[in-house]
């Protein structure tokens, strides 16, 4: 059922063998996000993506605490572990009565522990043998420190130091760091020098509702080569359905956003694009980026995804979302 263009392979930054398919499922919604997914479909939409061709699976102990990383390396076990690409995060560590429990995750308290933010060395450490021992693996192909909005001076100097060790010495290919502001990312990026990141995981913040990685971000990454990776193309939701109640950024999408997300909505529909489509594609136009994640919690959604992402798009439409001011003239667009 391979598809070519979702089943693409490109290589993490300039220092690594580590490959990726140019569309990779985020693993957050099969460990329960806002609504319990059980163990049967969480399998299930692993294996069709394993069907469509993906090879990038991207999880974090933060997923229903732990339900993420177990689901997924149950169903991947028995699938040659040099045939796909691992990603997990580190920066809590999971513990019984942990401090930092977060809403959203309704199976989460069924499994005993809640995460604790920490973002030093041994944390670290211990962070990874937690996730490892989950996956069952004993290596990941690609490591993010996770989530450091408010720990930037621990994470570099305790998360980044292991992380640099971790991938001397081959337990992880490529490091890398992931946030949902990009000031922050861009900040890290520059400060990690030797080595430098392999690619950063920027979540909803270039999208065709927000571009804020767009001036600073972005070019700094292709000047340090230094691969994006892109996440929460649907910022929420918003994205694939404009309707009232959808959220943007976590939170309840507010009129403003409602109405821009459905001017987006119907330029495209003058084309016969579903938004989705739109959504997906966008930021793979900017050279920096070179992967898209998306997450899913059932086959079909799996299905839908790919789908969305193999339809072609006329450039006149992303040429009419710049004349109508949804999208800045400087933005890259992708070229079929």
């Amino acid at each position: 059922m391979g598809t070519a263009r979702a089943a693409g392979l490109i290589r993490l930054g300039s220092r690594t063998d580590v490959e990726v398919t140019e569309l990779g499922l985020g693993l957050a919604p099969i460990g329960g996000l806002y609504r319990a997914v059980g163990d049967r479909s969480a399998t299930a939409t692993v294996d069709r993506a394993w069907e469509h061709g993906i090879r990038f699976f991207d999880t974090a102990p933060l997923y229903g605490y732990g339900l993420s990383e177990q689901r997924a390396g149950r169903a991947l076990a028995g699938r040659p572990r040099a045939g796909f690409t691992l990603s997990t995060k580190v920066g809590l560590v999971l513990e019984p009565g942990g401090p930092d429990t977060q809403e959203g995750w309704p199976e989460g308290e069924l499994t005993g522990v809640a995460p604790r933010f920490d973002f030093s060395y041994r944390g670290t450490h211990q962070a990874l043998e937690q996730s490892l021992a989950r996956l069952g693996t004993d290596h990941v192909e690609l490591l993010h420190i996770h989530d450091a909005d408010r720990h930037y001076q621990q994470a570099m100097a305790g998360s980044y130091r292991a992380l640099a060790e971790l991938r001397a010495a081959g337990v992880v290919r490529a490091i890398s760091v992931g946030l949902t502001q990009a000031p922050l990312l861009a900040r890290f990026a520059e400060a990690a020098t030797d080595p430098p990141f392999d690619c950063v995981l920027v979540g909803g913040r270039y999208t065709l509702l927000d571009q804020s990685a767009l001036d600073e971000l972005l070019p700094l990454c292709v000047d340090r080569r230094i691969t994006v990776i892109a996440g929460g193309v649907y910022n929420s939701g918003v994205l694939a359905a404009p309707v009232a109640g959808s959220h943007f950024h976590y939170e309840p999408a507010t009129d403003a956003v409602l109405a821009r997300a459905r001017a987006v909505e119907a330029v495209c529909g003058r084309y016969g694009v579903p938004l989705r489509t739109a959504a997906l594609q966008f930021p793979l136009g900017h050279p920096a980026v070179r992967s898209v994640l998306v997450g899913a919690r059932s086959p079909e959604q799996v299905d839908d995804s790919v789908a969305m992402f193999e339809l072609p798009v006329p450039g006149a439409l992303w040429a009419d979302l710049k004349g109508a001011g949804l999208l800045p003239e400087h933005a890259p667009t992708p070229q079929h």
